[in-house]
């Protein structure tokens, strides 16, 4: 009951009141110009945009992330390097917003301290083609900064599940370490792999502190649309649009978690 209690306040309450607002006009009546606004080139290109940016890192993170979980079994299991590990993903995972944002820009900013210190000792103008970490490239680079250790945190539990007998049965049967990987542990990790894909591609699609901060200017992405939608002095009795938006949004992150069900059903089987 409890639990049942905070979804039904916090999550399905405030989304069917966002979505429902999708539906509404600026009187009050019931329209579905909100919702035929998704087809406009501008919000389908913040989608893809959105769509884009997640689906690169997260496939950039699932990678660095998945290399870094596969050498942390060099490590003992209850060993201080992977609790250290562990404990900083954790927090790395979670920090984002204005923090992160300013630590970016005090990093490589117009004055960063490696922008400076590129440009004065070595000559290298990393903004010689304009100023990109305020725009949808600047975000790359952030949103890997959460997604690696994310990884590290969903993946990890996966790799630490194979079982050494394994490796002891396909030695003994002739087989060699390539092969146990190729054979055994890649078909019998690509479930939990593809899940945890999964699941940072829907963190990096809905995230929205680290963006809003970092890129003050424009809505190159669909949660910086909604905000545009609802702040905007220029588009005054639009802001129902926000709703529309926030219904795309919802039927790509339902599609994305519904796949990440099904493939994480099939590597329940292996972590038992």
């Amino acid at each position: 009951m409890p639990f049942a209690s905070y979804v039904l306040l916090f999550l399905a309450v405030p989304t069917l009141l966002a979505v429902g607002s999708g539906f509404v006009g600026a009187d009050g009546a019931l329209t579905l110009d909100n919702v035929a606004a998704l087809a406009d080139p501008v919000i389908i290109a913040t989608f893809v945009n959105s769509i884009g940016l997640s689906l690169l890192t997260a496939v950039i993170g699932a990678i660095v992330g998945a290399l870094l979980c596969y050498a942390l079994l060099a490590f003992h299991a209850e060993g201080a390097v992977r609790a250290t590990v562990a404990a900083i993903s954790g927090v790395l995972a979670q920090f984002g917003g204005v923090m992160l944002a300013f630590a970016f820009i005090a990093t490589i900013g117009l004055q960063g301290v490696v922008t400076v210190w590129l440009r004065d000792v070595w000559g290298i103008d990393i903004f010689a083609n304009g100023a990109w970490i305020y725009g949808l490239p600047g975000l790359v680079l952030p949103y890997i900064y959460f997604q690696v250790p994310l990884m590290v945190i969903t993946f990890l539990p996966a790799l630490t599940a194979l079982k050494a007998h394994w490796l002891e049965a396909t030695l003994t049967l002739g087989g060699t370490r390539g092969a146990f990987w190729r054979r055994v542990a890649m078909p019998v990790l690509a479930p939990s792999f593809l899940a945890s894909f999964l699941l940072l591609f829907a963190n990096g699609f809905s995230s929205y502190a680290t963006a809003a901060a970092l890129a003050s200017q424009g809505s190159q992405i669909v949660p910086l649309q909604i905000r545009t939608a609802l702040t905007s002095e220029t588009l005054l009795g639009r802001e129902n649009l926000a709703g529309a938006l926030a219904l795309g949004m919802i039927v790509v992150m339902a599609l994305v978690m519904w796949g990440y069900a099904v493939v994480q059903g099939k590597a329940a089987r292996w972590q038992k």
